[in-house]
């Protein structure tokens, strides 16, 4: 096995003149199967083309994508494995100091909008060369879309990049399709037919059923026509049932053709069955290495795919909600390469994927008819006609333990505990418990508020309260000292500071001190994210309230955290606000003395006074609750 060329010289020791595609990558360059650059050179790779890889090109030099000069077919050009922005921001948009995807972990590696520049560096020096845009970042961006770091809505990057096509979705299929197209001499504007494709037209085709969608400029003249577009793009998700969507720009159409089908577990073992080197280039080496390899290098990628759907998240944008496995043998032939690799010390770090114990889709009728456009698959209770069963998980997690060279596999990947609990048989409770954790269990309740949890599409409290007295139980039993770690978030939509004190209370009552706190992110193409921005659930179009202003989500994040002294005054204020005054002094459930630490005291700045707690003569407030978007 060895890598793909990643300058001129290697590809003329190859023999090759040109090469078929440049691919230009965000990331560090790393051959390895959890990387979609990896995927995507190495099954076009297999198909017969020659790919040449460009890794963070210097995009304020036109140079530094001619490495390999003029490729024969076209550029391929990826963000890389996340969003850039998110990649480079935090949430509240300071710039953050490392980025495990570049060599040595350096900031800075990368341009903001990646995509959108590296295609318009190439332009600078190939302007009728075809372009074809791929990966996270143009999956989510494919229509106009809220962009939280310049606050507003932007076109579709297929416009900024002046990209020919882009691939949204897992592209194995559509890459391999698209490179064929070319390769038979046709012109990038008359490939027009490829699923999981979105491209511009200048006029509709009549003969094809399509949806015309809220034009770009109504999307900007009314939040609320956002919302509604969204709706119908979110609903056109599948690829049994979804239309052709069409969004206006002035004079131009840019239409998304329906998504590629799932792969079949035969295609999905023929992907991850390529020659992977496993390991990032060995250009890197001087620079310590890639920080992201870590994570997957000893971890094993059973399915793609997540029925899941939680409003928060871009999977079923990006990957769909019909889960797509490999098969036991695939798998096993991967866990055994590994535990021949160097490094390697008996522990398999994760079998999963989205979400670990979805090994099947969740009913028979997605395979051939498609998730269901009305109805999700857990939320808010488990469909009637979903197939709970673990069986097939359990199965392969038995077969791996048995490998000679492993001492124990773990399972890191989310779980969803609420399709854990609706299988009738707690056979894979039980062996998780006893042979699958390593200490702490990681699981996402995310909040206990239902009027929280409704917005994020998560199951009511009392599922999760289940979870945790059945896991406890189970860890007694085994004789495990075991413990969970839950993820939770602040300033969902929908989270007022009403319920980030009852998730702090839960918290108290728990016995929980989070050491990490994820406030809510609005990233592109998500439920929560529409809701963040125009104060609507496009679901049912009803009014939410979204913290946006930032020092009360400050407050709510300190109330996950309010036995950290530094939070005290936050927590305060919160409580106050909150009208709580009872959680604060020394009784047993209070959550702060109505003293600050000693400590604290003297380094804390001055609590802001809020305009909102002054009280009048009358004794009545003066100010006005939070306003709701």
């Amino acid at each position: 096995m060895e890598f793909l060329p990643i300058s001129g010289q290697e590809m003329r020791q190859r023999g090759w003149d040109a090469c078929d595609f440049v691919y230009v990558i965000g990331d560090a360059y790393v051959d390895h199967p959890s990387f979609g650059h990896a995927i995507i050179s190495r099954v076009l790779e297999a198909a017969g083309y020659h790919v040449g890889i460009i890794s963070q090109p210097d995009w304020k030099n036109p140079k530094s994508i001619d490495v390999f000069g003029r490729p024969r077919l076209g550029f391929l050009v990826s963000g890389g494995n996340m969003d850039s922005m998110v990649n480079h921001y935090t949430v509240a948009k300071r710039r953050r100091k490392n980025d495990a995807f570049t060599p040595g972990g350096v900031m800075g590696k990368r341009p903001d909008y990646a995509t959108v520049v590296y295609c318009n560096l190439i332009r600078q020096t190939y302007q009728d060369v075809p372009i074809l845009i791929g990966g996270v970042e143009a999956s989510l961006r494919r229509l106009g879309h809220y962009d939280y770091w310049s606050e507003k809505l932007r076109r579709s990057i297929l416009l900024d990049s002046q990209a020919d096509i882009l691939m949204y979705g897992m592209g194995e299929r559509s890459v391999v399709e698209l490179a064929n197209a070319l390769n038979s001499g046709l012109d990038v504007r008359d490939i027009t037919y490829v699923d999981g494709t979105v491209y511009r037209a200048r006029a509709l085709d009549e003969s094809l059923p399509t949806i015309v969608l809220p034009s770009f400029e109504e999307l900007q003249k009314e939040k609320r026509r956002y919302a509604e577009s969204f709706k119908i793009q979110y609903e056109n998700c599948d690829p049994f049932t979804a239309k052709r969507l069409a969004e206006p720009y002035g004079k131009e159409f840019v239409v998304q053709n329906p998504p590629q089908k799932p792969l079949t577990t035969e295609e999905m073992d023929a992907v991850y069955d390529l020659p992977y080197c496993r390991t990032y280039h060995p250009s890197y080496e001087k620079a310590g290495g890639v920080p992201a390899i870590e994570e997957v290098r000893f971890s094993l990628v059973s399915n793609r795919g997540c029925f899941g759907a939680c409003s928060f998240c871009a999977l079923t944008f990006h990957q769909g909600r019909i889960v797509q496995t490999r098969s036991h043998a695939s798998i096993l032939k991967e866990a055994e390469q590994m535990v021949q690799e160097k490094g390697f010390k008996g522990y398999i770090h994760d079998v999963g994927g989205p979400t670990a114990n979805f090994r099947a889709p969740a009913c028979q009728k997605q395979l051939s008819k498609g998730a269901c456009r009305g109805r999700q698959c857990l939320y808010p209770t488990p469909c009637k006609n979903l197939r709970a069963d673990h069986s097939d998980y359990v199965s392969l997690l038995r077969k791996l333990r048995k490998l000679p060279g492993v001492k124990k596999v773990f399972v890191r990947s989310g779980i969803r505990f609420d399709y854990l609990l609706a299988d009738r048989k707690d056979t894979f409770f039980r062996e998780l418990v006893q042979y699958h954790v390593s200490g702490q269990l990681k699981v996402a309740p995310e909040h206990i508020a239902d009027a929280v949890l409704s917005r994020m599409g998560k199951p009511g409290n009392a599922v999760y309260n289940r979870f945790v007295e059945k896991y406890f139980a189970l860890c007694r039993e085994y004789g495990k000292e075991q413990y969970l770690v839950p993820y939770l978030m602040s300033s969902h939509p929908g989270s007022t500071l009403k319920e980030a004190v009852e998730l702090a209370e839960y918290i108290r009552d728990m016995g929980y001190n989070p050491e990490q706190v994820q406030d809510f992110y609005p990233t592109p193409s998500t439920l929560s994210t529409v809701m963040y921005y125009t104060g609507v659930d496009p679901r049912t179009m009803e009014r939410v309230y979204v913290p946006t202003d930032p020092h009360e989500k400050a407050m709510q994040r300190a109330l996950i955290q309010y036995r950290d002294p530094k939070n005290y005054y936050l927590v305060k204020e919160a409580l106050l606000k909150a009208h709580r005054e009872d959680l604060i002094g020394s009784e047993g459930k209070c959550l702060i003395r109505a003293i600050p630490p000693r400590a604290q005291s003297r380094k804390a700045p001055p609590p802001r006074v809020d305009k909102s707690m002054r009280k009048s003569a009358a004794g009545k407030s003066e100010g006005k609750r939070g306003k709701r978007r």
